[in-house]
């Protein structure tokens, strides 16, 4: 498994009516870390013919966050199987784990916009 990391500090735009990170804008870093890590190792012409779309989230909320928080984020492939891809994000604060998800990701070829099984070059980018 090849991890993607990225560091982010909570701005003041991140906060909601309660003063803490809006649950609505850890779904936008879930989906954030998904692209980047995409496009940290996919080949252009992987990016050019699939695409890939949330097919269900699955979110553990275990701490708050507030402005001006340096997080730590980091994702993961866990398996893939099929057109279904299991990613992990999970985000830390001072070395706590804050959230964990897993997101169910469907792998869709652009041309078609249909589901396509994960081939093995996709899965050798993240797995091996």
């Amino acid at each position: 498994m090849k991890i993607y990391e990225q560091l982010k500090i909570v701005s003041t735009d991140d906060i909601d009516e309660l003063n803490h990170v809006n649950n609505v804008r850890y779904v936008q870093w879930i989906q954030d870390m998904a692209q980047g890590h995409w496009e940290a190792v996919a080949p252009k012409d992987f990016s050019e013919n699939y695409i890939w779309v949330v097919a269900a989230h699955h979110i553990y909320y275990k701490g708050e966050c507030f402005a001006g928080d340096t997080l730590l984020l980091k994702t993961y492939i866990e398996s893939n199987k099929g057109v279904i891809s299991h990613r992990k994000v999970d985000i830390y604060k001072d070395e706590k784990l804050i959230l964990t998800a897993t997101t169910e990701w469907c792998l869709l070829t652009i041309a078609t916009k249909r589901p396509t099984r994960i081939p093995k070059e996709i899965d050798e980018l993240f797995l091996l």
